[in-house]
């Protein structure tokens, strides 16, 4: 299992491997695959229809870091912290607090950069281990206007440095870039010293994360740009469903294998 010290270790070795999981029965497929499991509430869309995260609520996180963390017990598991759960330091380290204390997540997950920096110092200092998160940020979607792809220009592209470097000076170990034209993310990383994980933010980032329903194609809705699917998960589902009726009707299922005897 993947420690703080030996995630710090791969800033510019090998890239990280990073993915979500929000069930114990998923969690347990991508333990000991990946090297960090995000509980992330993307959840919030993916799992549950919504049309953002801004509804998922601490009590959903928990809930689902519970079942994360049962279901793989050998990987590095982040909570994302949900929106509202952290507008002040003390209700920031409540919160962090209830995840450390009811579930076996290894850290929680942060969005914002200068910003938040005084609330990482005070949930870093106090034990809690954070992962940072900047550039595009889907917490923020409803005052930003929308989802919008940042790193365009040098001015945007100074400012998202200057957020990296004030997460890595409050105390987080890493740092998700979502949403980053590629060359922004490469001088991010270039200039902070703990390692960068990408989301939409091209290959020169110490690591990279992705939506498992996004990533195994059991997610329809849409497909970002930056996902690539390894599966088409929904179609393989559909067509065992659509073979289970046709041979319930057809009385073919089920057959002795599958039937009990005396």
């Amino acid at each position: 299992m993947k420690t703080i010290t030996s995630i710090k270790q791969h800033k510019g070795q090998t890239p990280l491997t990073v993915i979500t999981a929000y069930d114990a029965l998923f969690a347990s497929l991508f333990d000991q695959k990946v090297d960090m499991i995000l509980v992330g509430d993307s959840l919030n869309m993916s799992f549950n229809a919504k049309q953002d995260t801004l509804s998922a609520s601490m009590e959903v996180m928990l809930y689902h870091t519970k079942a994360v963390c049962a279901g793989a017990k050998e990987t590095f598991i982040i909570c994302d912290m949900p929106f509202g759960t952290y507008t002040d330091e003390k209700m920031a380290l409540h919160n962090a607090s209830l995840v450390y204390s009811q579930t076996n997540a290894h850290a929680v997950k942060i969005e914002g950069g200068i910003s938040r920096a005084p609330i990482i110092k005070a949930l870093t200092q106090n034990s809690i281990a954070v992962m940072a998160h900047i550039g595009l940020m889907p917490q923020y979607v409803r005052s930003e206007g929308g989802y919008k792809v940042r790193g365009r220009s040098e001015e945007d592209i100074l400012t998202l440095i200057e957020d990296a470097k004030a997460v890595e000076e409050a105390g987080a170990f890493s740092v998700v870039i979502e949403g980053v034209v590629e060359e922004a993310a490469r001088r991010i990383s270039e200039t902070i010293s703990i390692p960068t994980i990408g989301i939409g933010a091209g290959k020169y980032t110490d690591g990279q994360v992705l939506v498992w329903s996004d990533m195994l194609g059991f997610f329809q809705a849409f497909q970002p740009k930056f996902v690539k699917r390894y599966l088409e998960g929904a179609t393989l589902v559909q067509n065992a469903v659509d073979a289970y009726v046709k041979e319930v009707q057809e009385r073919s299922f089920p057959q002795p294998p599958y039937t009990y005897t005396k």
